[in-house]
């Protein structure tokens, strides 16, 4: 999906996020580059808000061996990764997140679905996991999972279930 300026404004983007995007995709831009760009210029909350309106990419998978050493990681769809996940900053999905040893973020971490970590999903200190933010609340306790062995300290939002390995 291509984010133009015009999309921005009818939702109602705030006037230096509006600035941001007309300096650096004057065009417009696809979601995932906007996104991409977005992680660069450390705006997890101008992310948060893009993905909140332009909603989740259900096709899309960002297929990974381990995330590590990056402040933010921001995907429109969903995110696998077969070892671990570790950012300092803050990590979206607009799915769902699936690590195979666990997932760790300083800021914290939200999917629109659910979130499935082998070991532990761990976020920094004070900082809030959000599961099933994009999920009907009838259909919440059946989509909007967390899967762990231990369940995770800072838990905002998402049903926990133990993990059987």
């Amino acid at each position: 999906m291509k984010i133009t300026m015009e999309m921005a404004r009818a939702w109602g983007a705030c006037s230096s996020g509006v600035d941001w995007f007309g300096k650096n995709f004057p065009d417009g831009g696809e979601y995932q580059t906007v996104l991409d760009a977005l992680a660069e210029a450390d705006q997890p909350s101008w992310a948060s808000w893009l993905m909140s309106k332009a909603g989740a990419d259900t096709e899309a998978v960002l297929e990974l061996e381990s995330v590590s050493e990056r402040k933010h990681l921001f995907f429109a769809g969903s995110i696998v990764v077969k070892v671990g996940i570790s950012v300092s900053g803050c990590l979206l999905a607009g799915w769902g997140i699936e690590a195979g040893d666990g997932i760790k973020a300083g800021w914290g971490i939200g999917a629109g679905w659910g979130i499935k970590a082998g070991d532990g999903i761990k976020a920094g200190s004070g900082m809030g996991i959000f599961a099933g933010l994009r999920v009907r609340l009838t259909m919440w306790a059946q989509y909007a999972i967390v899967t762990a062995k231990t369940k995770p300290e800072n838990l905002i939002s998402g049903h926990w279930v133990k993990a059987k390995k």
